[in-house]
């Protein structure tokens, strides 16, 4: 078995967390189209091999089993733990302080957002199911500093946040919740003519890629920023403008 197929197969069988993985998809997950003649064999050479090597790594405390059943396979963590499942985990709680309790919000996201390491799976997801995988993680992360920048705002703590912001919107042109973010964190700078280009910028993307128009939240935070409206600068109007997720 190639350190390859391991890989494939340890990951479709991880981000099932803890389901049972159909020989269907596992065969589709290590094989694509490209599907040999006894597959069905194949298959179980690879599950025999990789249950072989996870007791190389493994003294038996932490209770990983790779069980077999008629029309699948299951990755029983035992007492391990995966580092997506308590990402997915923090994240999800950050998002929901991030309204109420700002700062205890920061302190949880900025904690989860540490445990990235750079592309899911080192970027080569292998087949569909860990596309889709990587796909969820991602939107989980760009959910989670999106939860952080609107608490950051509400702290006030735009100046510290828009080389943080700049990025974000960089590497994500398209999302226009980081946009509104960028703009208003580079009005309350006092740059409302950089402002008004990130706009101008995003619509004209948004058109030339999209073919759509920016959403009307966006359009409505641009009218506010040339009007220079007082809810700009209040905590609780800025939540309230930002809390309707931009897509």
């Amino acid at each position: 078995m190639s350190g390859q197929s391991r890989r494939v197969l340890l990951q479709a069988l991880l981000v099932s967390e803890e389901h049972t993985v159909g020989h269907g998809a596992l065969i589709e997950e290590l094989w694509g189209e490209d599907v040999p003649n006894g597959v069905v064999n194949a298959l179980q050479a690879h599950i025999s091999r990789l249950r072989k090597w996870l007791r190389s790594i493994d003294d038996g405390s932490s209770g990983v089993q790779l069980l077999s059943y008629a029309h699948g396979y299951q990755l029983s963590l035992g007492r391990a733990r995966l580092d997506a499942t308590d990402f997915g985990s923090a994240i999800a709680r950050g998002v929901e302080l991030a309204a109420d309790d700002p700062a205890d919000a920061v302190r949880t996201l900025r904690a989860a957002l540490r445990m990235w390491r750079g592309p899911v799976f080192g970027g080569d997801c292998g087949g569909l199911m860990c596309e889709c995988a990587a796909t969820r993680f991602n939107e989980l992360r760009l959910q989670g500093l999106e939860s952080l920048f609107d608490a950051e705002l509400a702290l006030r703590r735009e100046g510290q946040l828009l080389g943080e912001l700049n990025q974000a919107h960089r590497e994500n042109p398209l999302r226009e919740r980081f946009c509104g973010q960028l703009m208003i964190a580079l009005y309350r700078s006092g740059r409302q003519a950089e402002a008004l280009e990130v706009y101008h910028r995003t619509r004209r993307r948004l058109s030339d890629e999209l073919g759509i128009d920016p959403t009307p939240e966006l359009r409505k935070l641009e009218e506010c920023i040339l009007q220079h409206a007082p809810q700009l600068r209040h905590v609780e109007s800025e939540l309230t403008l930002l809390s309707a997720r931009l897509a």
